[in-house]
C-alpha cells in the first residue's frame, strides 16, 4: 500500500476525530483584524517533507532575545485543546497563584464542559467556551481579555493556532513540536518579532529536577569544557497509538505514514541545548540522521488489531529508531534518538560530557574529577544540596504530572509574566528544538547527508545571555 500523503485523510475528518483539535492547519485567518497578513516566508524554502534549510530571511522586526513580558497582577489564560494533555495541564493553571483561566476551546463539547467544571470548582468565574466548529479557536484568540494562549492540540494544528494567537496580540505557549515544517518555523520567528509577542515551546522536560541540576553544574564548570551530550524520546507508545480511546482518532499514529525522521526531538534536545547555551553563546549548525526500517507498528497491528480496523489501510514509513548527530558552532556534538514503535523501557538518555567528566540519566549517575577517581559511577543525589535549582528547592513536592515538572513549568512561565521578566526560552529556542523534525527526514532521505540548521536568531546567538538558570526573583 502507498504511504498516505499529509492530507489523507482529509483535514476535516481529522479535525472531527482528534482530541483538542480546534482549527485546520493552513487555513487563512481572514476573519481577524486588518493588517494580519502572512509573514513573508524565506525565499526558496523547500517543502517540509524534503527539508531544506536556507539562508535566514531578512528580519522584519527587532529581536525577541532578552525581551521581557509586560508585568501584570493576573495572567489571563485561554486554552485550546482539552484532550489528554490539555485536560491535565488545566489543573496546573488552576493551582498556580495569580492565574485565571478565562476561555476554553475544543470541538468536542463534552471535553470543554468537563474542563469548565474544573474552573468553577477551583473558585474561578465560569470560562467562555468555544466548541462551534473547527475554526472557533480564532474567536478565542480574538478576545481582548487574554494574556496567554496555551495550545495542546494535534501537531499539525500548532502552527496555525500559534499564528492566530500572535496576530491577535497574545503571547502563546505551544506543546511539542511547535510546528512541522521549516517554513512554518521561520514564520513563527518573524511573527514573534513583528508582533512583539512571545511564542514559546513549552518544553516541560527542561524543568525536570535532574535537568536543572545538571544545567547548574554545567554552568558552574563541574564538567569542565563541554564536549558532547545526548537526548532522546524513547518511549513505547504502540498501545496508546492503537488505543481507540487514548487519542481521539489516529492523528499521532498517522504521522508515521508521512515522515521518516525524528517526530518528537524536543524532550531530548531542549535540555542538552540549555546545558550548552545554544542560542546563548553557541548554536547548532547541522544535523545528520539515520533511520532503521519501519517494522514495529505493523508488527504490533498484526498481533493486536482485528481485520477491518482502519489502521490496516496505513503504510508506515517512519523509522522505528532514528539517530541524529547534531554539530554546534563550537564543535560540540549532540546525539538525538527517537523510538516510539518498539518495546523498551522509557528513556530520554539526558547525558552530558566534558573534559572533567560525564553525567548519564536513566538511571541517574555521574563521574567527574576530582570528586571521583575509581572509574565507577557515583551517586548523583550527592549534588542536590549544592546544585538543585531554586525552583525545586521552593517546590520540593510539586503537584501535577511528569514528576511535577509540568507544574514547575507553568509556575515559572506565569511568574515571569506577572513580574515582567524575560521568559526562560523564546521563539528562537522553539524553532531550534523543532527543526530536527523536517531536517532529520530530509537527511534520512539523503542517506544521512548533513542538513544545515538555520540560525533562527540571525546572529544573536553570539551574545551570551541568561536562560533557564536565571536567578530567583526578589
Amino acid at each position: 500500500m502507498n504511504a498516505q500523503s499529509p492530507h489523507d485523510p482529509s483535514r476535516r475528518s481529522v479535525l472531527r476525530t482528534t482530541a483538542g483539535a480546534a482549527g485546520a492547519a493552513g487555513l487563512g485567518l481572514g476573519s481577524l483584524a486588518a493588517g494580519t497578513a502572512h509573514a513573508a516566508a524565506p525565499a526558496a524554502t523547500a517543502p517540509a517533507a524534503e527539508g531544506g534549510a536556507t539562508a535566514a530571511p531578512r528580519r522584519q522586526g527587532a529581536t525577541m532575545a532578552g525581551v521581557p513580558f509586560e508585568g501584570r497582577s493576573t495572567v489571563r489564560v485561554g486554552i485550546i485543546g482539552l484532550g489528554n494533555r490539555g485536560s491535565s495541564m488545566i489543573d496546573n493553571f488552576l493551582v498556580v497563584p495569580g492565574v485565571r483561566v478565562v476561555a476554553l476551546c475544543d470541538p468536542v463539547r463534552a471535553k470543554a464542559e468537563r474542563a469548565a467544571a474544573k474552573v468553577t470548582a477551583a473558585g474561578q468565574p465560569a470560562p467562555a467556551v468555544y466548541t462551534h466548529g473547527e475554526n472557533d479557536y480564532e474567536k478565542l484568540c480574538a478576545r481582548t481579555d487574554l494574556d496567554l494562549v496555551y495550545v495542546a492540540t494535534p501537531w499539525e494544528l500548532h502552527f496555525p493556532m500559534a499564528r492566530a494567537a500572535m496576530l491577535n496580540g497574545k503571547h502563546v505557549g505551544v506543546e511539542c513540536p511547535v510546528a512541522m515544517e521549516l517554513q512554518e518555523l521561520w514564520e513563527l520567528v518573524d511573527l514573534s518579532e513583528r508582533t512583539r509577542r512571545h511564542c514559546m515551546q513549552l518544553e516541560n522536560c527542561c524543568y525536570g529536577r535532574n535537568e536543572l541540576r545538571v544545567l547548574r553544574m554545567a554552568h558552574a564548570g563541574k564538567f569542565g569544557q563541554l564536549l558532547h551530550g545526548a537526548g532522546a524520546y524513547n518511549h513505547d507508545l504502540r498501545g496508546l497509538m492503537f488505543s481507540p480511546t487514548y487519542y481521539e482518532g489516529p492523528w499521532r499514529r498517522q504521522w508515521h505514514t508521512r515522515l521518516r525522521g525524528d517526530l518528537y526531538p524536543n524532550h531530548g534536545f531542549g535540555p542538552v541545548a540549555n546545558y550548552m547555551d545554544v542560542n546563548r553563546g553557541d548554536r547548532v549548525v547541522s544535523i545528520s540522521s539515520f533511520g532503521t526500517p519501519a517494522l514495529g507498528l505493523a508488527e504490533y497491528r498484526a498481533a493486536h488489531m482485528p481485520a477491518g480496523d482502519p489502521s490496516w489501510k496505513e503504510s508506515y514509513i517512519g523509522a522505528d529508531r532514528t539517530i541524529s548527530m547534531v554539530q554546534t558552532a563550537k564543535g560540540r556534538v549532540i546525539r538525538l534518538e527517537h523510538d516510539v514503535s518498539t518495546p523498551h523501557p522509557y528513556s530520554r538518555i539526558n547525558s552530558l560530557g566534558g573534559t572533567k567528566g560525564v553525567f548519564e540519566d536513566y538511571p541517574a549517575r555521574i563521574y567527574i574529577e576530582p570528586d571521583h577517581t575509581d572509574d565507577r559511577w557515583a551517586d548523583f543525589s550527592a549534588y542536590a544540596d549544592e546544585f538543585d535549582h531554586w525552583l525545586w528547592k521552593e517546590h520540593a513536592n510539586p503537584p501535577g504530572g511528569h514528576g511535577g515538572m509540568d507544574y514547575i513549568m507553568v509556575f515559572r512561565l506565569t511568574q515571569c509574566m506577572r513580574l515582567g521578566l524575560v521568559p526562560d526560552f523564546d521563539v528562537y529556542d522553539a524553532a531550534t528544538w523543532t527543526a530536527p523534525v523536517p531536517l532529520s527526514h530530509a537527511s534520512i532521505r539523503a542517506n544521512g547527508a548533513p542538513q544545515q540548521i538555520p540560525d533562527f536568531t540571525r546572529g544573536e546567538w553570539r551574545r551570551a545571555r541568561p536562560g533557564m538558570d536565571s536567578p530567583r526573583p526578589a
